[in-house]
């Protein structure tokens, strides 16, 4: 058992890592958190495969090799950088159950793994890529709750009203080579004082991203393995400013490891996405250019642009054809307002008209009626 609290808020949790144990065989809260975040990816991305492109019947395996090479490669990202922890006792290597898994690696692993089961499949990798990379923020927003129940993933201190202490954090940053790692890096720490909620953050952060690129991939997707792009964009700015707040950071003498590849990816996939879009646009522009030439209109309209040029040459010609131009524009709305009235006012002048037009009609019928009554008389008199 250890203690969360969140002292300003007046919240305070008594926490079991452990959700269930019979005997030595443990199941943690810590797994269970990750496992629910992996089936909501899932269901996702079974949900929307027909959307994306993408077999659902060949998606199963992608998936399951995916998952196999996430944990591998989170585990195995955040063993390489801790080596110091495990090197004099290897079986520790394999208690995942205790914490100790590098997200970083994990989405290296699981995107490796998974586009290589996809290429023996013979499926096309970058809706692969896009549908994985929606799934990955589901399963980031919820599985950081996961650091939450271990008592790790934080900050430095914090003044803010969200700041969170407990028995964990207090014995970590009460370690003396803890502290003397934060010193070199020129962190000082209260261990006894409220620290940002990092995993918090980041959890915020994945599943708002995951609301945005799930909108934008419905109507702006503009080619495939753009929304694989603005996720390793949107992770790498957050991971980039948050891993600068933790004091629990995977470091390569004083470089945070996470940190220097999470502004390197957030630059690179800026770039990439940029130029791409860039040359998509130019390529529709040639595209209408290249239609455009074939139609009879071109060669009016190219020698209309030369004189418009040449028009843009002489400064003071254009503009007193700009001022032509708006007058122009001004006396065609005064003609339509014109036309307009005129119209209305026809109108209110045909409707007496019309309707005294009846009145007119029923008097000569009233008068053949009384003629043909007088006709009537007088034939009847002869008789």
């Amino acid at each position: 058992m250890h203690t969360v609290s969140f002292p300003k808020l007046g919240l305070e949790f008594n926490i079991n890592p452990n959700a269930l144990q019979i005997g030595s065989f443990r199941i943690t809260w810590y797994g269970v958190i990750i496992a629910v975040g992996i089936l909501l990816a899932m269901l996702m991305a079974f949900r929307n495969a027909k959307r994306f492109g993408v077999n659902a019947d060949k998606l199963v395996d992608v998936v399951l090799g995916g998952l196999i090479g996430g944990v591998v490669g989170a585990r195995l990202y955040y063993v390489i950088f801790s080596w110091d922890q495990y090197k004099d006792n290897l079986s520790a290597i394999w208690h995942t159950w205790e914490g100790g898994m590098a997200i970083y690696g994990g989405v290296i692993g699981a995107f490796l793994v998974g586009m290589i089961v996809a290429r023996c499949h013979k499926m096309r990798v970058l809706p692969v890529l896009d549908l994985a990379s929606l799934g990955f923020l589901i399963g980031q927003g919820i599985g950081r709750w996961g650091n939450f129940v271990n008592g790790e993933a934080f900050g430095c201190n914090t003044d803010l009203p969200w700041g969170m202490t407990g028995t964990r954090i207090v014995s970590y940053l009460s370690d003396t080579d803890n502290i003397a790692t934060l010193t070199s890096l020129g962190v000082s720490v209260d261990p006894n004082a409220p620290v940002h909620p990092c995993f918090l953050y980041e959890s915020i952060w994945c599943l708002l991203g995951f609301v945005l690129l799930y909108l934008y991939s419905k109507k702006h997707r503009r080619f495939d393995g753009e929304i694989f792009l603005m996720y390793l964009g949107w992770y790498g700015f957050e991971r980039m400013i948050v891993e600068g707040l933790r004091t629990d950071s995977l470091l390569i003498g004083k470089i945070r490891v996470s940190q220097l590849l999470a502004g390197l990816l957030f630059v690179a996939c800026l770039i990439a996405w940029l130029v791409i879009r860039g040359k998509i646009r130019a390529a529709h522009d040639d595209n209408y250019l290249r239609c455009y030439a074939l139609t009879e209109q071109y060669q009016k309209d190219e020698e209309d642009y030369a004189a418009y040029q040449a028009l843009r040459a002489d400064k003071e010609k254009w503009k007193e054809e700009k001022a032509r131009i708006r007058a122009e524009k001004q006396a065609k709305k005064e003609a339509k307002k014109e036309a307009a009235k005129a119209k209305k006012a026809e109108a209110q002048e045909t409707q007496p008209e019309e309707s005294t037009q009846p009145e007119k009609v029923d008097e000569p019928a009233k008068t053949s009626v009384s003629e043909e009554s007088e006709t009537e008389q007088q034939e009847n008199t002869n008789q």
